[in-house]
């Protein structure tokens, strides 16, 4: 990346192409993927809205995702043999890679969420994609270039999805993924979230977020409960215990009008998961109804 980018825009310094596939990923692509799968089984449309895209589709042998490797910890760690309930999910993975990838040790490529919903997306359905990183937004529009009913927007993707609400379909999913980079995002991703849900109260909406420190996640969370939006869940994976100097220790994400399938699915799966990607075996996970009907 030149040295010029930080110029551009304070946001623009990171890349997720260097944690692609990692256990973050894991977590918050799953929920997508339930999401995407429950909001298909109707044929009335609906609408995805991603506020902070990225590039929709890493390549896993680039000298970004080879630097720290993260997807050997994340997606590398799980198979279809071992985790027969995520078929879909590996069916998405599968569908991003050449034939001959198709094992979980062999992937060229990992899909961001925008490839992720462009799998699930039908001839009724849109998407609208927002991605200010000029790289990152060039790559998005080749990556999204075959499918006709996906915009993509290089734009701040917190005032994007305002403009888009309520959405003509009547039916959305929102992702909010900001990198947080900036300690002021937590706010505006809060803010951005709730503002949303009061222009369009029956949307599904997903807040991703990092556990860096525990204290802004507990300051989202009361947030999220002072605004007496109902019907919020958390799903959550750590793959260690919390602390102030290891950088990301767990990442979940809030969901507000969750599908009702979610929560037993996350139920059952977050356990394995916990095991299957914490150090040493000893993850810990947390799902829970943040503020009921």
């Amino acid at each position: 990346m030149s040295h010029h980018s930080k110029e551009i825009h304070p946001l623009l310094s990171y890349r997720h192409s260097f944690h692609a596939g990692n256990f973050a990923d894991v977590i918050k692509h799953l929920v997508l993927v339930e999401i995407l799968e429950y909001l298909t089984q109707k044929d009335n449309p609906f609408e995805y809205i991603d506020t902070h895209a990225g590039g929709g589709l890493f390549n896993l042998g680039s000298a970004d995702a080879q630097k720290l490797q993260e997807h050997v910890s994340g997606i590398g760690k799980l198979s279809p043999k071992a985790f027969p309930e995520l078929s879909r999910y590996f069916d998405v993975v599968k569908a991003c890679n050449p034939p001959g990838a198709r094992e979980a040790d062999k992937l060229n490529f990992y899909p961001g969420s925008p490839s992720i919903a462009a799998y699930f997306l039908r001839t009724q359905d849109r998407a609208w994609l927002h991605e200010l990183h000029p790289q990152d937004h060039k790559k998005l529009v080749k990556t999204m270039a075959k499918y006709k009913k996906i915009r993509v927007s290089c734009a701040d993707g917190f005032k994007g999805l305002q403009a888009l609400l309520p959405p003509v379909s009547r039916r959305s999913l929102v992702l909010i993924d900001p990198s947080y980079e900036i300690k002021s995002e937590y706010e505006q991703a809060i803010y951005a979230m709730i503002k949303a849900y009061k222009k369009f109260a029956t949307g599904i909406y997903v807040l991703w977020y990092p556990v860096v420190e525990r204290s802004r996640i507990d300051m989202l969370e009361k947030k999220l409960v002072q605004s007496g939006i109902k019907k919020i869940q958390r799903f959550e994976l750590g793959i260690s215990p919390d602390s102030d100097e290891r950088g990301m220790t767990a990442s979940g994400v809030f969901v507000i009008n969750s599908p009702w399938t979610l929560f037993d699915r996350m139920s059952s799966l977050l356990p394995k998961l916990a095991k299957a990607l914490g150090d040493g075996g000893e993850g810990s996970f947390k799902c829970d109804v943040i503020s009921g009907e």
